[in-house]
Parts: structure tokens; sequence; C-alpha cells
């Protein structure tokens, strides 16, 4: 670590020799090497956390979607996951985390005091972490969300339209919800929905910021992308469930992170929102599972792990407010409505988001949201809503905050992929896209065939 320090301390090295300098390091003031005040233990806790969500992202979300799709797409599924991985990463440092969490107040949208992480050292302090810490688990927040909506357009829409929208969608939806929620913005504690509420909305890990908005754009980007030719009766099947139970596996573990690490503490509260979010998962993959057995004969591997997402996303933002009762409930709701969503979605309304994300993700997020009101009671073992909150007014603050915030991804999202549709097109060409877009667009197949 003193290797990279500033000059004089470099010259220090240089001149005493390593033993002196180890020798020295008593002199030194703790605040000199980490943030003064921060949690060493939580520090540890909160940068393994952030190597666990990005691990849903790389590479489990990718071999998630990569295995539902056809064998001459799943190389592009991987490349978009990928991409999105690096552009999200670079423009989070740049300019999403100062529009995120910059100037912390009533405003729509951070400002601008953050830019180019200005301001940040090892020494800054931000919620009881190094700012850097936080910014970086933050950080991982913003790879997957964008990624979420990959799964809505598979095999049909052009790569370079794909980056802008994820890139324009990061810092015009993402960025603004999670001020509103997390950063300090009006839907905060002392925000504007506590001044109108008089109380705030509940999002603990991401079921209204990460899995309303990117829920709500899939299905945009599912109706104005179109549907796959021949969908719904000559879709092919997934070519690989073997993969997507893999990449569901990976998703679940790191999913301990996604919602541990949101109690940004090394302590009980993280151990419980790790419990509620495990039995969460197990409750809905069995439920999807017994569903599914009942309803067409055979349980699947991909109906099963469909249905444990289903119960990650709709454990999500309830996860630090509940105890194993609600885990329990949040398991048996997700599973079965967003089981029967899932058939609403694609064989009701003929709406070809292809590999689920609404009704998995932003049904899953939106429905724990607002199950939070009655699962923290204390009577049914949750932490409790805060003195003087009833479970009316509660509920009327989650579903503000549920709606608000849907009407915003959805209207936002319309407007940018129309507007990139205009200017860019959005979907590739018929002969493209039968051929596969793993050739024709990125010159490569997962798979070769001898």
């Amino acid at each position: 670590m003193f290797f990279q320090g500033n000059g004089v301390r470099s010259a220090f090295v240089h001149r005493a020799g390593l033993g002196a300098v180890v020798t020295g390091l008593a002199f030194i003031p703790e605040s000199a090497w980490a943030a003064d005040g921060a949690d060493t233990g939580t520090t540890a806790w909160m940068i393994t956390a952030s190597a666990l969500v990005l691990f849903m992202t790389l590479p489990g979300l990718a071999l998630f979607y990569g295995g539902l799709v056809r064998a001459r797409g799943v190389l592009s599924v991987l490349m978009h996951c990928f991409a999105i991985a690096c552009l999200a990463s670079v423009l989070w440092i740049l300019v999403g985390y100062t529009l995120a969490f910059g100037s912390v107040g009533a405003g729509l949208i951070g400002g601008f005091d953050r830019l180019f992480l200005a301001g940040i050292d090892v020494a800054t302090l931000k919620s009881g972490l190094p700012e850097i810490v936080f910014m970086l688990y933050q950080m991982t927040f913003a790879v997957i969300t964008p990624a979420l909506i990959v799964g809505a357009f598979v095999e049909r829409i052009r790569f370079s339209t794909m980056l802008a929208f994820s890139a324009a969608w990061l810092l015009l939806v993402y960025a603004p919800a999670v001020h509103w929620i997390w950063g300090g913005g009006f839907m905060s504690d002392g925000g504007w929905a506590a001044q109108m509420l008089g109380v705030a909305v509940k999002d603990f890990a991401g079921g209204i910021v990460v899995h309303t908005t990117a829920g709500i754009s899939a299905l945009m980007a599912a109706i104005l992308v179109g549907r796959r030719r021949g969908f719904p009766a000559h879709v092919e099947l997934p070519h690989s469930p073997g993969m997507t139970m893999t990449g569901a596996g990976m998703l679940w573990v790191g999913w301990f992170g996604f919602n541990g690490g949101s109690a940004l503490a090394a302590d009980g509260s993280a151990g419980m929102a790790i419990v509620v979010t495990h039995l969460s998962a197990a409750t809905a993959a069995l439920t999807w599972m017994a569903i599914e057995w009942r309803r067409y004969g055979k349980p699947t591997s991909v109906g099963i792990v469909t249905g444990a997402v289903a119960g990650l996303a709709t454990v999500t933002p309830a996860a630090g407010y509940i105890g194993p009762l609600g885990g329990l409930v949040c398991g048996l709701a997700g599973g079965a409505v967003c089981f029967y969503m899932v058939a609403l979605i694609k064989h009701r309304f003929k709406v070809d988001d292809s590999l689920d994300v609404f009704a998995v993700h932003g049904v899953g997020g939106m429905l724990g949201s607002l199950l939070i009101s009655v699962l923290a009671l204390e009577q049914l073992g949750g932490r409790g809503l805060g003195e003087g909150v009833s479970v009316l007014t509660q509920f009327d603050a989650q579903l503000f905050g549920v709606v608000f915030t849907l009407i915003w991804s959805g209207v936002a999202s319309w407007a940018l992929l129309w507007g990139l549709g205009t200017v860019m097109g959005l979907r590739v060409e018929p002969e493209t896209e039968t051929e596969g877009l793993d050739l024709a667009i990125h010159g490569e197949r997962a798979y070769e065939f001898n």
C-alpha cells in the first residue's frame, strides 16, 4: 500500500529502506492510511458485497440470459451484458454517481459536486464508509440494472442502438430514481414524499430503483422493438437450460451481496437480509415448480430457476425490513404472481418480452415494495414501520413511489427508444435476425461444430 503513496512517502521508502518503513508505520496516524471513523470490518464486507453484485452480471446474468436464446444468438447476449458492464462503469464514475448522490437535497437530480469523483479520496466518508467504497458498491447496481433490460429484446436489436439506449437510460432514468429513493432526493427521509405523505418510501435494495425501472423499461422496449419472428407459436426453445441454471445459481449467490450489502454494515441486519433473501428464493422456486408441474405435467429446470429469480426480485425491496415469515410470504407471492404474469404478458397481450423481464423483475419488485407495509410489522417478525406510521399510511407511500417511478421510467424509456429508432433504427434486418446476431453482428460464433 505504501508504495503507492505521494512523492514524500516514496522518497522515504527509497532512502530508509523497507525495514525502516515497517518500523516507522507505528508513528503514522491511522487516518493517513484509511478513512478516519470507518469500520474496517464493514469496509471489507462492502468490498466483498461489491464483488458479489458485479458477479451477478458477469457472468451470472449473462449466462442466465444466454442459455435462454438460440445457439446462434448466445454470444450476442453475453456481449450485451459485458459491454453494458464496461459502459455503465465508466459513465457512473464520470457523471452517474454525482447525478445520483451529488448535492443531496430535494431536487430531481443530484448536483455536479462529485463530477469525475471530485472531492473523493481514501479519507472521505459517506454513510459511515469510505466514499470510494460506497461509490464502488453503487456502481455495481448501475451495471446490472440496464443489463436486466437486455432480456426484453434479445436476438433482434441493433448493437449500436442497445449501447446508446443503455447509456442514456442510465443517466436519464436510473440516476434520477436513485437520487429520489437513496440519494437524499425527494422520496427519501425529509424529502418531497415525506413532506407530502408524512412517511418515506421504503426500498431497501432496489425493488423500485432497480426492478421497477428496469421492468417497465423492458416492457416498453419489447413493444417498440417488436416481436421475434414466429412469436409466440414458433419461437425456438432455449438452447441450453443447463447454462441458464448455472447463471441462476450465480445470481442467487450474488444476491447475498445485493441485499445483504444494502445494510451498509457487517451486522445482524445484513445477516437477516441474507436469510430472508435465501428463504424467499427457495420458496418462490418451489412455488413456481409446483404450479408448472400441476399445469403442464412436468417440472422444468427453466421454471424452477425463473421462480427463484422471481422470489429474489420480490424480496429485494423488503429484505432489510422483514423477518423470516416475511421472506416466506414474499417467496410464495412472488412465485405465484410472477408465474401468472408471464402467461398474461406473453399469451394474453402478445408482448414478446422475450426473457420475462417485466413479469419477473418488474412485477416482483413492485409486489415486494407494496408488501413491505404489512410484512414489516413487528407482530410478523419485521422491524416495524416507524413511530406513528400505520399500515395504510406506509402502503400509500409505497404505492406512490411505485407508480411515480413506473410512469417516469416508462415514459422516458419510450421517448428514448422512439428517438433512437428514428435516428439509428431499433431492429436488425430480417435476414440478420434469421442468421443470428453472433455471426452477422460480431463475426463470431459461440459454438463451432465440425
